[in-house]
């Protein structure tokens, strides 16, 4: 029997005995900037660790109701904010064991869940109640369409049950960006639709699914990415598309979809497994797992108890590009064990350390057993097995202070050797480093974020080429430009009023390139194989090496919410790259509009 499937069917045959979680809440929901500045602007700890995404929904809406006490002094906009998460995952405001604060003597059917830092009491209704009571915040629309559809303000059909709640919605991303300067004529297009699916059984068991659909023609700097890795960024398989309505056929047509199922082994101890991706770490970037590629196969368990998180996720990547020519044969595959330790030392500051192995074996060993212990280290693992596989070890840490401010930063370790000098070519790491200012100036929802990131040469790629490189489909699991890079990212965002928001961002990265015939190889591309007979250097490795190139990336967006999650968006970008080599300088700049429905912003900033 597959081993994936064996492992699935071992988890969901222990008995379930739970406090619901909840589906996951899709990255890119305003829900994480609103959890993000509030965790940071109340100094109230929310119960999840922050830097392990997707969140739970169930999570989400517990921390909004330990802010919505009437205890913790926040804004008329913040409490906005928190109804915009109470309307967003109604279904827990429905469902028998959601907290709700209980004056005097507590009820029979109550049971004490917990108490906030300002000493107020939460008790948890009794699971077996046969009805659920609607909290006070549940939100009903006056005037549903056709009766049946929007009967709430966030989602098209819903129907609820005392053991089965589900929720339809659809999802839209339509934009029409206009070129300007040099850039090449005629209309930048995207047209994302598609539908998603969330449900919950008993409190126990929760559905997630999604599936969008996309054609587009998108700025020539993502055109040369996908022609140099044969591939597009979050896409897998790929499809030219023609327009007869704006006169093109360059553009690309591709689909992609989620598909999570969770449970809970125990209170404490959740699973999930499905078609998705993740990200470890409080910035824009993350130097140990991003969600900057397409989602994969995986088997997640979360281990929460007191002030730790342990999360395992084992997963399965494509070694290659599906839109490679395989013939009848199907694209290769490897796989990843990973695990991640995320422990509260003191009140507003987090400390995690991650461990993760990619492999491949040939057609009749496929998994790894041994990888499959979920608390082993796995550097012993893999020098018990002959060391053939990619090891990554790192760190992530925050400290929020002050009401106003987050620092946070990683560490990624790769391969390092103390007994050879700094520029040893396997002396491979990254550090990132940044801080958040909420409120900034005393402005209400005026948040500012900067950020460093710095990665050596040939950090992320292995011997074996794309095998046990840390990539996925061609494309990278952590930063988007690979190695040998330095960057820098300054954010701000504004919102001025309930609806409207303003947001901007400046990228400056410094990288090192290949010459176009590869016959050198500086450390930036991960896909190449590395070792002392492929790498340039042996010993003289500085990051940037190679032929130099400077990108920087400018965008500029302005956002009005017309109903919930329903979006009318403007946006500027340009992208500059300033190259050692003129043939290499380029720029992207576009200016358009479009409307925006249940789907984050997926922003091509590389």
């Amino acid at each position: 029997m597959n081993k994936w499937l064996t492992t699935f069917l071992f988890f969901i045959s222990i008995n379930i005995l739970l406090q619901a979680q909840g589906t996951i809440l899709p990255q890119g929901n305003d829900g994480y900037h609103i959890i993000d500045r509030l965790s940071i602007k109340t100094g109230v700890e929310p119960d999840l660790h922050t830097a392990l995404r997707p969140y739970l929904r169930g999570d989400v809406v517990r921390y909004a109701m330990q802010i919505d006490t009437g205890q913790v002094a926040i804004s008329s906009r913040d409490r906005t904010d928190l109804y915009y998460i109470f309307k967003d995952n109604n279904e827990w405001l429905l469902c028998a064991d959601q907290p709700t604060i209980i004056v005097g003597k507590k009820e029979p059917v109550y049971a004490e869940a917990f108490q906030d830092s300002t000493g107020t009491t939460y008790y948890t209704r009794n699971t077996q109640m046969e009805a659920c009571e609607k909290d006070n915040r549940y939100t009903e629309t006056q005037k549903p369409l056709l009766k049946h559809l929007y009967k709430t303000p966030a989602n098209l059909f819903e129907l609820n049950k005392s053991s089965f709640y589900f929720r339809v919605n659809p999802m839209l991303d339509f934009r029409l960006n206009s070129q300007l300067g040099d850039a090449d004529d005629g209309l930048l297009f995207l047209n994302k639709r598609g539908l998603e699916i969330r449900a919950g059984i008993d409190d126990r068991v929760f559905i997630y699914t999604n599936i969008v659909e996309v054609q587009g023609r998108f700025a020539n700097y993502v055109n040369r990415f996908r022609n140099q890795f044969d591939t597009h960024p979050t896409a897998g398989l790929l499809k030219t598309y023609k327009s007869k309505i704006f006169d093109f056929d360059n553009g690309i047509d591709y689909n992609y979809g989620t598909a999570m199922v969770g449970f809970n082994v125990s209170k404490h101890i959740g699973v999930q497994f499905g078609h998705g991706n993740n990200f470890i770490g409080n910035g824009h970037r993350s130097l140990l797992l991003s969600d900057f590629g397409t989602n994969y196969l995986h088997l997640k368990l979360n281990w929460k108890i007191w002030k730790f998180h342990y999360q395992n996720i084992f997963a399965e990547f494509n070694a290659a590009s599906p839109n490679s020519d395989f013939g009848d044969f199907r694209v290769p595959k490897k796989y990843m064990a990973a695990h991640y330790l995320s422990i509260k030392l003191w009140k507003g500051a987090t400390f995690g350390f991650y461990e993760a192995t990619v492999f491949n074996r040939d057609e009749n060993e496929s998994f790894e057993l041994q990888y499959l212990n979920p608390v082993i280290l796995y550097r012993s693992v893999e020098q018990l097995i002959g060391s053939p596989d990619n090891v990554i070890v790192g760190a992530n840490f925050s400290w929020t202070m002050w009401k106003r401010f987050q620092l946070y930063g990683q560490v990624v370790l790769d391969e390092f050797k103390f007994g050879q000098g700094f520029g040893w070519w396997a002396n491979k790491f990254g550090i990132q480093a940044g801080a958040k200012y909420i409120d900034a100036f005393g402005l209400d929802h005026l948040d500012l974020q900067a950020e460093i990131n710095t990665v050596r040469p040939y950090t992320y790629t292995h011997r074996d080429s794309i095998g046990a490189s840390y990539s996925h489909s061609n494309q990278a699991l952590a930063h988007p430009l690979g190695g040998n890079f330095k960057e820098l990212i300054l954010k701000a965002r504004y919102q001025p009023t309930k609806k409207l928001v303003f947001e901007g961002r400046v990228i400056r990265a410094n990288y090192g390139e290949d010459e176009d015939n590869d016959a050198t190889h500086w450390g930036s591309n991960i896909l190449r194989r590395t070792g002392t007979s492929f790498v340039e250097n042996i010993n003289d490795n500085e990051t940037g090496q190679g032929i130099g190139a400077d990108i920087t990336i400018l965008g500029l967006d302005v956002s009005y919410q017309i109903w919930h999650n329903l979006y009318f968006e403007l946006e500027y970008f340009q992208r500059v790259k300033d190259s050692d080599l003129d043939s290499r300088d380029d720029t992207d700049a576009y200016f358009g509009a479009g409307v925006r429905m249940n789907i984050g912003r997926n922003r091509l900033d590389f």
